[in-house]
């Protein structure tokens, strides 16, 4: 009797439960654990709880992704898993936008990638954006501008050789303008070359011939051989 009294409760709060629910929803799922899923509330805004399915597309493997919405915005971390269950990646949103360190793993749980973004700061009403000299990393002025709803790339990322774990390459990043590193400056070696005149061996006819004119001006050669 108190099994079928408990199961009757269960069963009306359950179904009181769905109809409230039903009320405050356009639409949702119901979860294989029995929990609300996919929420889409009046306005058509997302909230709660959402797993988004994806199949594989034109040689694209599927994947799903799990996490938080909030009026509509994805919110807090998410995570990224291939359609076997293994997670690949792990992502921190605020306000709809990437912020945070984002991670990326193979299926086999070895780190690939670290993403470092900087996502839109409501409190904030307008952005100060720094202007870069062409192929430089001077800042050459600021523009002040409307913030918007925004995610962008500031910080370092970092990439790894997925077995081995090795550190391949960083990036650093400065409101999506990649900084370039100071490139090492070129060793000037300055040589100095001393020219000197290369001696000639003189001929007997020289020799003959600067002896007899030693002392004279503007002496000209002839050409002519003595007998």
């Amino acid at each position: 009797m108190n099994y079928i009294l408990k199961f009757f409760i269960s069963f009306c709060f359950t179904f009181i439960t769905i109809n409230f629910v039903s009320a405050q929803l356009k639409s949702y799922k119901i979860g294989v654990h029995g929990d609300t899923l996919n929420k889409v509330d009046k306005n058509g805004l997302k909230q709660g709880k959402w797993v988004i399915h994806t199949e594989p597309l034109r040689g694209e493997e599927g994947f799903e992704d799990e996490g938080i919405f909030k009026d509509g915005k994805k919110e807090g971390v998410w995570r990224h898993y291939t359609l076997t269950g293994d997670a690949i990646g792990f992502e921190t949103y605020l306000h709809g936008g990437k912020d945070g360190k984002q991670q990326y793993y193979t299926p086999y749980g070895e780190l690939l990638r670290e993403e470092s973004w900087k996502g839109f700061n409501p409190d904030a009403p307008n952005d100060t954006i720094p202007i870069y000299g062409t192929g430089s990393n001077e800042i050459i002025s600021y523009k002040i501008q409307k913030a918007e709803p925004y995610s962008v790339k500031q910080g370092t990322w970092r990439y790894y050789e997925s077995f081995t774990g090795k550190l391949l390459k960083t990036e650093e990043w400065d409101r999506n303008n990649i900084v370039v590193p100071n490139a090492p400056k070129k060793e000037v070696t300055q040589t100095t070359t001393t020219t000197q005149k290369k001696k000639v061996a003189k001929t007997p006819e020289m020799l003959e011939w600067e002896r007899k004119n030693k002392g004279k001006k503007k002496a000209i050669r002839s050409g002519e051989t003595s007998m």
